[in-house]
Protein backbone atom coordinates (compact mmCIF):
# COMPACT_ATOMS: atom_id res chain seq x y z
CA UNK A 1 0.00 0.00 0.00
CA UNK A 2 1.33 3.28 -0.94
CA UNK A 3 1.66 5.61 2.28
CA UNK A 4 3.32 9.27 2.91
CA UNK A 5 5.62 7.36 5.14
CA UNK A 6 6.11 4.63 1.95
CA UNK A 7 7.00 7.83 0.01
CA UNK A 8 9.30 9.16 2.75
CA UNK A 9 11.04 5.71 3.27
CA UNK A 10 12.36 5.90 -0.32
CA UNK A 11 13.75 9.08 -0.08
CA UNK A 12 15.70 8.07 2.80
CA UNK A 13 16.86 5.58 0.50
CA UNK A 14 17.29 7.57 -2.68
CA UNK A 15 21.15 8.17 -3.31
CA UNK A 16 20.37 11.02 -5.12
CA UNK A 17 18.71 12.48 -2.60
CA UNK A 18 21.90 14.88 -1.04
CA UNK A 19 22.11 16.59 -4.62
CA UNK A 20 19.10 18.77 -3.51
CA UNK A 21 21.12 20.74 -1.49
CA UNK A 22 22.84 21.96 -4.33
CA UNK A 23 19.66 23.68 -5.09
CA UNK A 24 17.55 27.05 -3.34
CA UNK A 25 14.83 24.82 -1.86
CA UNK A 26 14.63 26.49 1.60
CA UNK A 27 12.14 29.58 0.25
CA UNK A 28 10.28 26.76 -1.70
CA UNK A 29 9.56 24.49 0.85
CA UNK A 30 9.30 27.02 3.31
CA UNK A 31 6.27 28.50 1.12
CA UNK A 32 4.90 24.87 1.32
CA UNK A 33 5.53 24.69 -2.80
CA UNK A 34 5.73 20.90 -4.14
CA UNK A 35 7.11 22.40 -7.59
CA UNK A 36 6.50 19.94 -10.72
CA UNK A 37 7.43 22.55 -14.00
CA UNK A 38 11.28 21.87 -14.03
CA UNK A 39 10.17 20.53 -17.55
CA UNK A 40 9.37 24.33 -18.34
CA UNK A 41 11.88 26.00 -15.77
CA UNK A 42 14.49 24.51 -13.60
CA UNK A 43 14.79 25.33 -9.89
CA UNK A 44 17.61 28.22 -9.12
CA UNK A 45 20.97 26.32 -8.16
CA UNK A 46 22.02 27.28 -4.95
CA UNK A 47 25.39 28.88 -6.39
CA UNK A 48 24.32 30.58 -8.94
CA UNK A 49 23.13 33.94 -6.77
CA UNK A 50 27.04 34.25 -5.56
CA UNK A 51 28.04 33.31 -8.96
CA UNK A 52 26.29 36.45 -10.62
CA UNK A 53 27.06 38.93 -7.58
CA UNK A 54 30.95 37.91 -8.81
CA UNK A 55 30.32 38.29 -12.80
CA UNK A 56 29.09 41.09 -11.93
CA UNK A 57 30.88 43.12 -9.20
CA UNK A 58 34.01 41.61 -9.55
CA UNK A 59 34.46 40.39 -13.03
CA UNK A 60 32.66 43.24 -14.86
CA UNK A 61 32.88 46.02 -11.96
CA UNK A 62 36.41 45.58 -11.43
CA UNK A 63 37.76 43.48 -14.26
CA UNK A 64 35.99 45.84 -16.74
CA UNK A 65 36.41 44.77 -20.39
CA UNK A 66 39.62 42.87 -18.82
CA UNK A 67 37.55 40.44 -17.96
CA UNK A 68 36.81 39.11 -21.58
CA UNK A 69 40.77 38.38 -21.39
CA UNK A 70 41.44 37.43 -17.61
CA UNK A 71 38.03 35.99 -16.79
CA UNK A 72 38.23 34.27 -19.91
CA UNK A 73 34.75 35.23 -21.10
CA UNK A 74 35.57 34.85 -24.50
CA UNK A 75 35.72 30.96 -23.90
CA UNK A 76 32.29 30.50 -22.13
CA UNK A 77 30.41 29.57 -24.80
CA UNK A 78 32.68 26.55 -25.62
CA UNK A 79 33.60 25.50 -21.88
CA UNK A 80 30.30 25.16 -21.02
CA UNK A 81 29.37 23.27 -24.44
CA UNK A 82 32.07 20.62 -23.39
CA UNK A 83 30.13 20.68 -20.18
CA UNK A 84 27.04 19.39 -21.66
CA UNK A 85 28.11 17.43 -24.34
CA UNK A 86 28.70 15.22 -21.32
CA UNK A 87 25.42 14.50 -20.97
CA UNK A 88 24.29 13.90 -24.43
CA UNK A 89 27.46 11.93 -25.55
CA UNK A 90 29.16 14.27 -27.51
CA UNK A 91 32.92 15.06 -27.41
CA UNK A 92 35.43 17.86 -26.49
CA UNK A 93 34.83 20.39 -28.83
CA UNK A 94 31.56 19.69 -30.81
CA UNK A 95 28.57 21.50 -28.91
CA UNK A 96 28.92 25.22 -28.72
CA UNK A 97 26.50 27.62 -26.54
CA UNK A 98 25.13 30.58 -27.80
CA UNK A 99 21.97 32.02 -28.74
CA UNK A 100 18.13 30.27 -27.86
CA UNK A 101 16.90 27.10 -29.14
CA UNK A 102 15.06 28.84 -32.23
CA UNK A 103 18.12 30.20 -33.87
CA UNK A 104 19.92 27.34 -33.63
CA UNK A 105 17.31 25.23 -34.73
CA UNK A 106 17.31 28.19 -37.73
CA UNK A 107 20.70 27.88 -37.95
CA UNK A 108 21.23 23.62 -37.94
CA UNK A 109 17.72 23.34 -40.62
CA UNK A 110 19.14 26.08 -42.50
CA UNK A 111 22.56 23.99 -42.86
CA UNK A 112 20.58 20.75 -43.47
CA UNK A 113 18.51 22.01 -45.86
CA UNK A 114 21.48 23.55 -47.75
CA UNK A 115 23.16 20.04 -47.99
CA UNK A 116 19.94 18.22 -49.40
CA UNK A 117 19.18 20.89 -52.31
CA UNK A 118 18.54 19.55 -55.18
CA UNK A 119 19.10 15.83 -54.25
CA UNK A 120 15.40 15.18 -54.33
CA UNK A 121 12.56 15.40 -57.16
CA UNK A 122 10.25 16.33 -56.79
CA UNK A 123 10.11 19.15 -54.00
CA UNK A 124 12.50 17.40 -51.35
CA UNK A 125 10.44 17.28 -47.89
CA UNK A 126 11.15 18.05 -44.33
CA UNK A 127 9.27 15.72 -42.35
CA UNK A 128 8.05 16.39 -38.22
CA UNK A 129 5.16 15.49 -35.76
CA UNK A 130 2.51 18.15 -35.47
CA UNK A 131 2.30 18.22 -32.33
CA UNK A 132 6.25 19.25 -31.82
CA UNK A 133 7.23 22.50 -29.97
CA UNK A 134 5.61 25.10 -32.15
CA UNK A 135 8.58 27.02 -32.85
CA UNK A 136 10.26 24.31 -34.31
CA UNK A 137 7.34 24.19 -36.79
CA UNK A 138 7.21 28.13 -37.31
CA UNK A 139 10.89 27.92 -38.47
CA UNK A 140 10.58 24.71 -40.71
CA UNK A 141 7.71 26.29 -42.35
CA UNK A 142 9.16 29.30 -42.78
CA UNK A 143 12.20 27.28 -44.27
CA UNK A 144 10.39 25.07 -46.11
CA UNK A 145 8.90 27.87 -48.02
CA UNK A 146 12.50 30.38 -48.74
CA UNK A 147 14.12 27.13 -50.06
CA UNK A 148 10.80 25.04 -52.14
CA UNK A 149 10.91 22.21 -49.61
CA UNK A 150 7.70 20.68 -48.61
CA UNK A 151 6.69 20.36 -44.89
CA UNK A 152 5.25 17.48 -43.65
CA UNK A 153 3.55 16.76 -40.46
CA UNK A 154 2.53 14.09 -38.90
CA UNK A 155 0.02 12.92 -36.01
CA UNK A 156 1.65 9.06 -35.68
CA UNK A 157 4.45 8.82 -33.37
CA UNK A 158 6.10 6.42 -35.21
CA UNK A 159 8.04 8.16 -37.77
CA UNK A 160 9.42 4.87 -39.88
CA UNK A 161 6.12 4.17 -41.89
CA UNK A 162 6.27 7.99 -43.14
CA UNK A 163 9.95 7.58 -44.40
CA UNK A 164 10.42 7.61 -48.33
CA UNK A 165 12.67 9.02 -51.18
CA UNK A 166 11.38 12.38 -51.29
CA UNK A 167 12.36 12.94 -47.24
CA UNK A 168 15.39 15.09 -46.93
CA UNK A 169 15.31 16.05 -43.36
CA UNK A 170 13.75 14.29 -40.62
CA UNK A 171 13.45 17.35 -37.69
CA UNK A 172 12.11 16.00 -34.27
CA UNK A 173 12.44 16.73 -30.43
CA UNK A 174 13.34 13.76 -28.79
CA UNK A 175 10.80 14.04 -25.77
CA UNK A 176 7.41 15.51 -26.53
CA UNK A 177 6.93 18.81 -25.01
CA UNK A 178 2.90 17.79 -24.47
CA UNK A 179 2.78 14.33 -23.71
CA UNK A 180 6.24 13.64 -22.36
CA UNK A 181 6.37 10.53 -25.45
CA UNK A 182 10.15 9.62 -25.74
CA UNK A 183 11.48 8.30 -29.20
CA UNK A 184 14.22 5.89 -29.67
CA UNK A 185 17.01 7.92 -30.77
CA UNK A 186 19.07 5.27 -32.44
CA UNK A 187 16.47 3.19 -34.13
CA UNK A 188 14.60 6.18 -35.89
CA UNK A 189 17.62 8.16 -37.04
CA UNK A 190 19.09 4.51 -38.80
CA UNK A 191 15.70 4.38 -40.22
CA UNK A 192 15.57 8.28 -41.43
CA UNK A 193 19.49 7.68 -42.66
CA UNK A 194 17.97 4.52 -44.70
CA UNK A 195 15.97 6.41 -46.52
CA UNK A 196 18.69 8.95 -46.99
CA UNK A 197 17.62 11.93 -44.95
CA UNK A 198 19.18 14.51 -42.56
CA UNK A 199 18.22 14.17 -39.30
CA UNK A 200 17.67 16.95 -36.31
CA UNK A 201 16.82 16.11 -32.70
CA UNK A 202 15.86 19.06 -30.45
CA UNK A 203 16.96 17.45 -26.96
CA UNK A 204 14.90 20.83 -25.10
CA UNK A 205 13.33 17.97 -23.09
CA UNK A 206 15.89 15.45 -22.95
CA UNK A 207 19.26 16.77 -21.81
CA UNK A 208 20.00 16.60 -18.54
CA UNK A 209 16.98 14.61 -17.60
CA UNK A 210 17.42 11.31 -19.54
CA UNK A 211 20.38 9.42 -21.30
CA UNK A 212 21.23 10.80 -24.58
CA UNK A 213 23.56 9.02 -27.21
CA UNK A 214 23.96 11.61 -29.83
CA UNK A 215 26.09 8.82 -31.61
CA UNK A 216 24.13 6.09 -31.21
CA UNK A 217 25.61 2.74 -31.83
CA UNK A 218 27.77 3.67 -34.72
CA UNK A 219 27.89 5.79 -37.62
CA UNK A 220 24.58 4.78 -38.78
CA UNK A 221 22.57 6.26 -36.00
CA UNK A 222 24.64 8.39 -34.93
CA UNK A 223 22.44 12.28 -35.54
CA UNK A 224 23.70 14.75 -37.57
CA UNK A 225 22.77 17.78 -35.43
CA UNK A 226 21.27 18.65 -32.13
CA UNK A 227 19.99 21.82 -30.56
CA UNK A 228 18.67 22.10 -26.69
CA UNK A 229 17.40 24.34 -24.39
CA UNK A 230 19.36 25.60 -21.10
CA UNK A 231 16.69 26.37 -18.68
CA UNK A 232 15.17 23.27 -18.16
CA UNK A 233 16.19 20.50 -16.77
CA UNK A 234 19.97 22.02 -17.11
CA UNK A 235 18.72 24.38 -14.47
CA UNK A 236 20.27 27.58 -16.58
CA UNK A 237 17.89 30.23 -15.57
CA UNK A 238 15.11 32.21 -17.56
CA UNK A 239 15.75 32.62 -20.93
CA UNK A 240 19.11 31.04 -20.42
CA UNK A 241 20.99 30.37 -23.91
CA UNK A 242 20.75 27.21 -25.76
CA UNK A 243 23.21 25.21 -27.49
CA UNK A 244 23.65 22.97 -30.95
CA UNK A 245 25.53 19.88 -31.57
CA UNK A 246 26.95 18.92 -35.81
CA UNK A 247 28.46 15.83 -36.46
CA UNK A 248 32.06 16.16 -36.87
CA UNK A 249 31.80 14.80 -40.46
CA UNK A 250 29.42 17.79 -41.05
CA UNK A 251 31.84 20.12 -39.50
CA UNK A 252 34.67 18.68 -41.24
CA UNK A 253 32.65 18.91 -45.02
CA UNK A 254 31.73 22.97 -43.90
CA UNK A 255 35.34 23.47 -43.04
CA UNK A 256 36.16 22.33 -46.70
CA UNK A 257 33.15 23.97 -48.13
CA UNK A 258 33.62 27.11 -46.48
CA UNK A 259 30.47 26.40 -45.37
CA UNK A 260 28.37 29.41 -43.89
CA UNK A 261 25.61 28.53 -41.93
CA UNK A 262 23.04 31.43 -42.49
CA UNK A 263 23.68 33.50 -39.31
CA UNK A 264 27.13 34.50 -39.71
CA UNK A 265 28.06 37.10 -37.26
CA UNK A 266 31.08 38.23 -36.07
CA UNK A 267 32.34 35.67 -33.55
CA UNK A 268 31.60 33.19 -36.00
CA UNK A 269 34.65 34.76 -38.21
CA UNK A 270 37.92 32.72 -38.19
CA UNK A 271 39.67 35.80 -36.76
CA UNK A 272 36.99 37.64 -35.37
CA UNK A 273 39.59 40.35 -34.12
CA UNK A 274 40.85 41.03 -37.36
CA UNK A 275 37.97 43.03 -37.99
CA UNK A 276 37.97 42.04 -41.88
CA UNK A 277 35.04 43.26 -43.43
CA UNK A 278 34.74 39.71 -45.51
CA UNK A 279 33.70 36.88 -43.49
CA UNK A 280 35.46 33.52 -43.68
CA UNK A 281 33.89 31.06 -41.15
CA UNK A 282 35.61 29.83 -38.25
CA UNK A 283 36.63 25.95 -38.19
CA UNK A 284 34.10 23.01 -36.62
CA UNK A 285 31.01 23.93 -34.22
CA UNK A 286 33.00 27.48 -33.70
CA UNK A 287 31.30 29.31 -36.82
CA UNK A 288 27.86 28.39 -35.25
CA UNK A 289 28.15 30.78 -32.78
CA UNK A 290 26.89 34.62 -33.87
CA UNK A 291 26.89 37.45 -31.57
CA UNK A 292 28.81 38.38 -28.26
CA UNK A 293 27.74 35.77 -25.95
CA UNK A 294 25.53 36.46 -22.63
CA UNK A 295 27.95 36.28 -20.07
CA UNK A 296 25.92 36.56 -16.96
CA UNK A 297 22.95 34.23 -18.10
CA UNK A 298 25.95 32.19 -19.57
CA UNK A 299 27.46 32.10 -15.54
CA UNK A 300 24.26 30.93 -14.36
CA UNK A 301 23.86 28.49 -16.85
CA UNK A 302 27.13 26.81 -15.96
CA UNK A 303 26.10 26.77 -12.33
CA UNK A 304 23.08 25.08 -13.34
CA UNK A 305 24.74 22.23 -15.56
CA UNK A 306 26.98 21.93 -12.78
CA UNK A 307 24.06 20.98 -10.82
CA UNK A 308 23.35 17.43 -13.69
CA UNK A 309 27.02 17.13 -13.47
CA UNK A 310 27.41 16.15 -9.90
CA UNK A 311 25.07 13.07 -10.35
CA UNK A 312 27.85 11.18 -11.69
CA UNK A 313 29.25 10.76 -7.98
CA UNK A 314 26.44 8.77 -7.53
CA UNK A 315 25.57 7.05 -10.59
CA UNK A 316 25.16 9.88 -13.45
CA UNK A 317 22.25 10.04 -15.87
CA UNK A 318 21.62 6.39 -15.35
CA UNK A 319 20.91 7.36 -11.87
CA UNK A 320 18.21 10.23 -12.98
CA UNK A 321 16.91 7.99 -15.24
CA UNK A 322 16.12 5.61 -12.89
CA UNK A 323 14.96 7.93 -10.12
CA UNK A 324 12.37 9.53 -13.18
CA UNK A 325 11.02 6.65 -14.23
CA UNK A 326 10.28 5.91 -10.54
CA UNK A 327 9.25 9.46 -9.38
CA UNK A 328 6.79 9.53 -12.94
CA UNK A 329 5.17 5.83 -12.08
CA UNK A 330 4.42 6.55 -8.62
CA UNK A 331 2.32 10.26 -10.07
CA UNK A 332 0.69 7.92 -12.91
CA UNK A 333 -0.33 5.11 -9.87
CA UNK A 334 -1.29 7.91 -7.47
CA UNK A 335 -3.80 10.13 -9.44
CA UNK A 336 -5.11 6.63 -11.14
CA UNK A 337 -5.90 5.79 -7.62
CA UNK A 338 -7.20 8.67 -5.60
CA UNK A 339 -8.33 10.55 -8.76
CA UNK A 340 -10.69 8.33 -10.41
CA UNK A 341 -13.96 9.41 -11.46
CA UNK A 342 -12.95 12.77 -12.40
CA UNK A 343 -12.72 12.54 -15.49
CA UNK A 344 -8.71 12.65 -16.14
CA UNK A 345 -6.71 10.64 -18.50
CA UNK A 346 -3.44 9.35 -19.05
CA UNK A 347 -1.96 11.25 -22.08
CA UNK A 348 1.83 10.27 -21.90
CA UNK A 349 2.98 6.62 -22.58
CA UNK A 350 2.10 4.12 -19.91
CA UNK A 351 5.42 2.35 -21.00
CA UNK A 352 8.10 4.11 -19.01
CA UNK A 353 10.78 2.95 -21.89
CA UNK A 354 9.07 5.34 -24.33
CA UNK A 355 8.09 8.13 -21.34
CA UNK A 356 10.54 11.22 -21.19
CA UNK A 357 10.32 12.61 -17.19
CA UNK A 358 6.90 14.39 -17.13
CA UNK A 359 3.32 13.02 -17.23
CA UNK A 360 0.61 14.64 -18.67
CA UNK A 361 -3.28 14.08 -18.03
CA UNK A 362 -5.96 15.34 -20.40
CA UNK A 363 -9.06 16.69 -19.42
CA UNK A 364 -11.63 17.26 -21.40
CA UNK A 365 -12.84 21.02 -20.20
CA UNK A 366 -11.66 22.96 -17.53
CA UNK A 367 -8.26 21.53 -17.42
CA UNK A 368 -7.17 25.46 -17.12
CA UNK A 369 -9.10 26.09 -14.17
CA UNK A 370 -8.30 22.89 -12.10
CA UNK A 371 -4.24 23.51 -12.78
CA UNK A 372 -4.93 27.34 -11.53
CA UNK A 373 -6.75 25.83 -8.64
CA UNK A 374 -3.58 23.37 -7.97
CA UNK A 375 -1.23 25.79 -8.10
CA UNK A 376 -3.18 28.25 -5.64
CA UNK A 377 -2.92 24.99 -3.44
CA UNK A 378 0.89 25.03 -3.78
CA UNK A 379 1.18 22.28 -6.53
CA UNK A 380 2.55 24.21 -9.44
CA UNK A 381 2.68 22.33 -12.89
CA UNK A 382 1.13 23.80 -16.33
CA UNK A 383 -1.32 23.74 -18.56
CA UNK A 384 -1.05 23.34 -22.49
CA UNK A 385 -4.08 24.04 -24.51
CA UNK A 386 -6.15 22.37 -25.29
CA UNK A 387 -6.74 19.86 -22.73
CA UNK A 388 -2.66 18.66 -20.92
CA UNK A 389 -2.73 19.09 -17.07
CA UNK A 390 1.90 18.74 -17.02
CA UNK A 391 3.53 17.82 -14.45
CA UNK A 392 7.81 17.73 -14.55
CA UNK A 393 9.89 15.73 -12.41
CA UNK A 394 13.34 16.56 -12.10
CA UNK A 395 15.09 13.53 -9.94
CA UNK A 396 17.94 15.88 -8.94
CA UNK A 397 15.37 17.74 -6.17
CA UNK A 398 11.99 16.32 -6.81
CA UNK A 399 11.05 13.77 -4.00
CA UNK A 400 9.06 10.79 -3.71
CA UNK A 401 7.20 12.84 -0.89
CA UNK A 402 6.76 15.64 -3.30
CA UNK A 403 4.55 13.11 -5.34
CA UNK A 404 2.64 12.47 -2.51
CA UNK A 405 1.67 15.48 -1.47
CA UNK A 406 0.96 17.15 -5.11
CA UNK A 407 -1.61 13.94 -5.70
CA UNK A 408 -2.96 14.67 -2.14
CA UNK A 409 -4.01 18.08 -3.20
CA UNK A 410 -4.99 17.52 -6.77
CA UNK A 411 -7.84 15.00 -4.99
CA UNK A 412 -8.98 17.48 -2.70
CA UNK A 413 -8.90 20.15 -5.41
CA UNK A 414 -11.27 17.69 -7.53
CA UNK A 415 -13.13 16.33 -4.37
CA UNK A 416 -13.99 19.85 -3.68
CA UNK A 417 -14.81 21.02 -6.58
CA UNK A 418 -13.05 24.33 -5.95
CA UNK A 419 -11.53 24.97 -9.58
CA UNK A 420 -15.17 25.97 -10.03
CA UNK A 421 -14.25 29.43 -8.49
CA UNK A 422 -14.41 32.23 -11.28
CA UNK A 423 -11.00 33.35 -9.87
CA UNK A 424 -9.24 30.36 -11.65
CA UNK A 425 -10.98 30.84 -14.86
CA UNK A 426 -8.83 34.29 -15.60
CA UNK A 427 -6.61 33.14 -18.64
CA UNK A 428 -2.79 34.81 -17.49
CA UNK A 429 -0.29 35.62 -20.25
CA UNK A 430 1.86 32.22 -19.55
CA UNK A 431 0.19 29.13 -18.91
Amino acid sequence: MISRDSCAARDAADRLAPLRLLFAMDRVDAQGVVYLDGNSLGVLPASAPARIREVAEVEWGEGLIRSWNSARWITLSQRIGDKIARLIGAGPGEVVVADSTSINLHKVLSSAIAMKAGSKDPAPRILSERSNFPTDLYIADTLAKQHRFELLLIDDVDVTGHLDDRLAVLMLTQVNYRTGYMHDMAAVTKAAHDAGAIVIWDLAHSAGAVPVNIYGNGPADAADFAVGCGYKYLNGGPGAPAFAWVHPTHTAWMDREHFRQPLSGWLGHAAPFAFSPDYEPASGIARFVCGTPPVISLAALECGVDTVLAAERTGGIAAIREKSIALTQLFIDLVEQRCSGHGLALASPRDASNRGSQVSFARPTHGYEIMQALIARGVIGDFRAPDLLRFGFTPLYTRFVDVWDAVDRLRSVLDSGEWRDARFSARAAVT
